[in-house]
């Protein structure tokens, strides 16, 4: 979620950001990576990297309007009347015809369209003062200060909130006092403290690949060389959104 929210508005329109270390583009949802140069077959039409990310995310994603509304009210500010009013305003519906499907005056329903378009220039404007304080900042020091940088937050993470308020100093304090060794990657025991446990786990769900699906034994077995419990390891990867499993339990992959 948090790498969703950090996007350029273009970027989190259109669902997918190009990454140069991957020389492609990625969906924003799924994380489907689309490489540059590869050509894509879709029926009897072929399309090139972006045009087919672009396909995909309307194909199994669907409206991003959808997809983006689908996020709770502490991330986008949007109540859930708000979100039915934009789904018809989007839909073309006049405002008479929105009036009468919400059972309200057409007076109000322009009235809540002028409050979006005026909330809509306050976040433009606070977005473009938040960049330019940032590059203040950066060109004040001549580069960024990674170690007071927060962690990426997992954008499946479940229960969002001040746990995940960890900096990379922190993180690399963390890991170091937790893991006896980081290759093999050993853990010395699994602690209680959220902000830990989000920063133990986070390192663990590094050792699988994306995109892969593990069987449960080929899940153990990765975490039975990390830590003992691996079956609370295992718990804890799915309760905090890291990995996703078929209902059977047969099939893991990261998220």
């Amino acid at each position: 979620m948090d790498k969703i929210l950090i996007r350029s508005l273009e970027e989190t329109e259109k669902g997918c950001t190009f990454d140069t270390e991957k020389d492609g583009y990625i969906c924003n949802i799924c994380r489907r990576v689309f490489e540059s140069g590869e050509v894509f077959k879709v029926g009897e039409r072929y399309f090139n990297a972006k045009k087919m990310a672009e396909l995909h995310i309307a194909g199994e994603h669907g409206s991003m309007l959808e997809v983006l509304m689908s996020y709770e009210k502490r991330y986008t500010g949007i109540t859930d009347n708000q979100k039915e009013l934009l789904s018809m305003i989007s839909s073309g519906l006049s405002d008479q015809e929105i009036a009468k499907k919400t059972g309200t005056a057409a007076a109000t329903v322009r009235h809540q369209r002028f409050v979006f378009k005026e909330k809509a220039k306050q976040a433009k404007l606070y977005l473009a003062i938040y960049e330019l304080a940032v590059q203040g900042k950066q060109q004040a020091r001549n580069s960024i200060d990674e170690q007071e940088e927060f962690i990426d937050i997992h954008e499946s993470a479940t229960m969002v909130d001040d746990r995940y308020l960890v900096t990379k100093a922190e993180e690399e304090t963390i890991i170091s006092n937790m893991f006896i060794s980081q290759n093999p990657l050993r853990l010395k025991n699994l602690s209680p403290k959220e902000k830990k446990k989000i920063v133990i786990l986070k390192r663990i769900a590094e050792q699988f690949k994306r995109g892969r699906k593990y069987t449960e034994k080929e899940l153990n077995g990765v975490l039975k060389d990390i830590y003992e419990d691996f079956a609370t390891i295992r718990r804890y990867l799915i309760e905090y959104g890291f990995m996703d499993r078929t209902k059977d339990g047969k099939e893991y992959w990261l998220i």
